[in-house]
Parts: structure tokens; C-alpha cells; sequence
């Protein structure tokens, strides 16, 4: 997984680093010069204008200035303290006005393209100027760049938006220091940005072996209602396609007929006021279940909350917790984890969206700091996450446009895959399957959560190829075994 730094690690690196700063200036401008070149297309006849700032982010600017110089190339230096209102004609403008480190706000002054073409694109220098590093908000008014260098590491302000929206195509180059040795010593990075090579491994030590049966891979799935069958559906179908080799799905109170489940799964149905006392009874055989998930579908009512609280306290599997499951856990309190802490046998991920993570604010309120917390990086999405893992004790997803999953020891991975056409109805149902599977087949529950995001957005992104305006939660599940 990629390193992500924040802009307080970067500045350690930075002072750490075993050569002089000069030297770190003239490489990160021979790695400006060569990305300017790329998007130039050559160097001959050209004409590039640099913005540029009185920090290092300007004088990575003016490296690459001098070198481009030496191509050939009509390079223009425009002060960012006090730009004109148009910059000069030019074939690509280099902003390099302000790092990850600005306060303040930046208004960007227009672009002007050389006679009879379209207006330059954007080469930003380690974060588009007016993009906070720490958290991708924005102040003023940036370029939105066609590319972004970024040195050594990858920066919050990068991945989450709106900043990142602003960053075009990210690069990172290697200028010769090792952000592995900061913030946590010997231990490992605390951030790190999925991709698809890590999907691969996970898919890759998963591989089912010769002699494997479908119990080895059984996935409870308690899910569904009267009002939202639908929901148990689609968890149920994405675990199945996400890798499980068994699938039960339990809706209680509800009939579940041939219609209501994928032809592949089991229907164990949960009839009575006690149904979570059900499914610990010897006869529902829970042992022989690798994971669960709970809590697509269920409803809010107040008994149904009060059983959906007793299965999460009773039942010895990893579990994955999602929907109404975490409105009931948010209202019966962190004690109903207790006594899955600590066990590695008992797993537990959280996965909400914003609104529902704010209904656990009170338990963040009234459990104040902890002893080897660690430092906040000012990204609130991510600190909120990881305050979350803390307090329950248990591994926290939290949905957006970039996903971020925490373990309670501070651990942070992130992804990137997918887009806005997840944001419909039904996407999170097929989330919490895909996690209960990769959870069945053994993966950490940190892998499980942050690798099943990963798989759940590349699905969608292959799902969209075919229904670009008019992906539905169901398109993703046939997605899933292509991604």
C-alpha cells in the first residue's frame, strides 16, 4: 500500500533528510522538469510560465525553471505574492505557488493560451496552490490541474475532496527520502492508500485451497425486512460473489420466498419476539460460520434494535456491522462490544456513512482521551475514524468519496476506488456482503474492510462501463467476480 504523510510528517521528513535541502530542491525540480516535458510534448517552440512562491514549493518552480531553460523553452517566472490579473501566453503554466503547508487564500490568476489554443493545462507542484495538504479543503480560488507531482509521499489533501478534484492525475516522485522512518518509529506507516496490486495479494493468499468445502468460507448474512427484503438480496449475492462458499440469511419476521434470496443461498428463517436468542441456540449451529453480518434491512423499531443489541453481544463470529445494526449499537452503548474485545475469533467492523457515524458522538464525548492516542492529523474524516476504532474497540469504515477504514491501534488505510455513482440506494448492502466474505475466508479485518471497499469500487467503476447514467446496486454484483 502507497504511504500517506501529512504535511506535519512531511516537514519531520523534510528536517531528517540526510542531504542538504539544495540538493532536495534540484531534484524535485529535475522531477518538475520531466513531468512539464511530458505534457508538453517536446520542448521545441514552447512557451511555459511559472508561478512561484518564496517557500520551497517556489524554488522546486525555478529549478525546473532553469532546467526547461536549457531545453529550449520560453520559461516566464511570475512572483506568487503578487501575480497579474492574466498570466502571460503560455503552453503549460507550473504552479508552484504554495505548498501543502499554505494558510491563507489563493486567487489564481486567468490562464491565457497561446494564440489559437485551448487554455494551458496545469502542472501542480506537490498540491495545486489553495488546497490544504491536511485535509483537502479549499481556500479561494486554484487552478484545477491536468497533473500533480508530489514529493517522496502522497498527502491527505491529495485524496480527499473537494481538493482532490483539483489535483487531475497525481504522481509521485522519489527524491530520496524515507517517509517510512517517521511518526511511528519501527512500527508500521500509520496511513497507507489501497490500490489494485494490494487487491491482488489479498485475492491471491485467499486462494481457495484443493481440499477446501463450502463450510470453510459459511457467511451469516441477518438482513432484510417486510418493507426492504431487497437488502438481505444484495448482501447476501455480493458475499456469494465476493467469495464465500455458503451463505445463510436470516430475515426475522419474514417469510423469505424463492424470490427474496439468491438461488445459491440458504434462508434460515427467525420467526418469534426472541429471534436473536435463536440464533445462538445449538440447533442454528452458528460454530460453523467463519463471519456474519447484520444490519441491512432490519428496521428501527425499538424491540427489533433491543435484539439486534443482544446478537451483536452474543454471537462468537466476526461480524460485520452495518445500516440499523449501527443505530442500535450507537443507542445501546460501547458495552455491548465488551465482550468481543480482544479476541481475534470476534472481529468487528463498523461501517457507516457520516450520518451515521455522528450517531455514535456521544460515546466519543463520554469517553475523552485515551493513553497512546495517536497525535490527530487535523483531517477530521480520518480523525473521527480512528477516535471511533478507539472507543469501540473495533475496526471503523467510514464511507465517502474517499473511504477510510481505522483499527483501534491507530492503523489508517484508505480507497479511492469508486465514484459518485455509489451514492444510491442498496450499495452499502452489497459493501457489507463483500466485507462478511473476505472476512469468512480469513482476511484481517483490516484488510477485509479496506480491500472490500477497494473491490466494491472497482466493481462499480467496471459496472458503469455498461449503465454510465444508470447504475443500480444489483449491476455490482456480477461486477464483483470481474474486478
Amino acid at each position: 500500500m502507497t504511504p500517506v504523510v501529512t504535511p506535519a510528517e512531511m516537514a519531520e521528513v523534510d528536517a531528517n533528510a540526510p542531504e542538504p535541502i539544495d540538493v532536495l530542491i534540484e531534484r524535485a525540480g529535475a522531477a518538475v522538469a520531466r513531468e512539464a516535458l511530458d505534457l508538453l510534448g517536446g520542448a521545441y517552440g514552447r512557451r511555459v510560465v511559472v508561478l512561484a512562491g518564496k517557500g520551497n514549493n517556489g524554488a522546486d518552480g525555478v529549478a525546473a525553471a532553469r532546467r526547461l531553460e536549457r531545453r529550449g523553452i520560453r520559461v516566464t517566472v511570475v512572483d506568487a505574492a503578487a501575480p497579474p490579473p492574466h498570466l502571460p501566453p503560455a503552453d503549460l503554466v507550473i504552479d508552484a505557488g504554495y505548498g501543502t503547508g499554505f494558510r491563507g487564500e489563493f486567487l489564481a490568476p486567468a490562464l491565457t493560451p497561446v494564440s489559437g489554443q485551448e487554455p494551458p493545462p496545469v502542472l501542480a507542484v506537490d498540491i495545486p496552490s489553495g488546497v490544504s495538504g491536511v485535509d483537502g479543503s479549499v481556500s479561494g480560488r486554484p487552478w484545477v490541474a491536468t497533473r500533480t507531482i508530489t514529493f517522496a509521499a502522497l498527502k491527505p489533501g491529495l485524496l480527499f475532496e473537494p481538493g482532490a478534484s483539483y489535483c487531475g492525475e497525481v504522481r509521485v516522485a522519489d527524491i530520496g527520502l524515507d517517509v517510512e522512518e517517521v511518526g511511528r518509529g519501527s512500527e508500521p506507516r500509520r496511513i497507507r492508500l489501497a490500490g489494485a496490486s494490494d487487491l491482488t495479494r489479498l485475492r491471491r493468499e485467499l486462494r481457495r485451497p484443493i481440499d477446501s468445502h463450502k463450510w470453510q468460507r459459511a457467511c451469516w448474512v441477518i438482513a432484510g425486512s417486510a418493507p426492504m427484503p431487497g437488502a438481505a438480496y444484495l448482501a447476501a449475492a455480493a458475499a456469494m460473489r465476493a467469495g464465500s462458499g455458503y451463505v445463510r440469511v436470516s430475515s426475522p419476521g419474514l417469510a423469505l420466498g424463492e424470490s427474496a434470496l439468491p438461488i445459491e443461498a440458504v434462508a434460515y428463517p427467525l420467526h418469534g419476539d426472541n429471534w436473536a436468542g435463536l440464533i445462538s441456540d445449538p440447533v442454528a449451529q452458528a460454530s460453523r460460520f467463519s463471519a456474519a453480518v447484520i444490519g441491512p434491512g432490519l428496521g428501527t423499531d425499538p424491540h427489533t434494535v433491543e435484539q439486534i443489541a443482544q446478537v451483536i453481544a452474543e454471537l462468537p463470529l466476526p461480524l460485520v456491522i452495518d445500516a440499523d445494526a449501527l443505530r442500535a449499537l450507537a443507542h445501546a452503548g460501547p458495552s455491548t462490544l465488551s465482550s468481543r474485545s480482544g479476541d481475534r475469533g470476534r472481529a468487528t467492523i463498523l461501517t457507516p456513512h457520516d450520518g451515521e457515524r455522528a450517531a455514535f458522538d456521544h460515546w466519543l464525548e463520554s469517553s475523552g482521551p485515551m493513553d497512546g492516542d495517536p497525535e490527530p492529523t487535523g483531517c477530521a474524516r480520518i480523525d473521527q475514524t480512528v477516535a471511533l476504532a478507539q472507543t469501540a474497540g473495533a475496526t471503523a469504515l467510514l464511507k465517502g468519496p474517499t473511504t477510510v477504514v481505522a483499527d483501534p491501534d491507530g492503523q489508517v488505510r484508505l480507497s479511492r476506488a469508486g465514484d459518485q455513482r455509489l451514492a444510491t440506494a442498496g450499495t452499502g448492502d452489497v459493501l457489507a456482503g463483500v466485507i462478511g466474505a473476505l472476512l469468512a475466508q480469513g482476511a484481517s479485518a483490516l484488510d477485509a474492510a479496506v480491500l472490500g471497499a477497494e473491490l466494491h469500487g472497482r466493481a462499480a467503476e467496471l459496472a458503469a462501463l455498461d449503465a454510465p447514467d444508470s447504475m443500480v446496486a444489483s449491476d455490482l454484483l456480477e461486477a464483483i467476480g470481474r474486478s
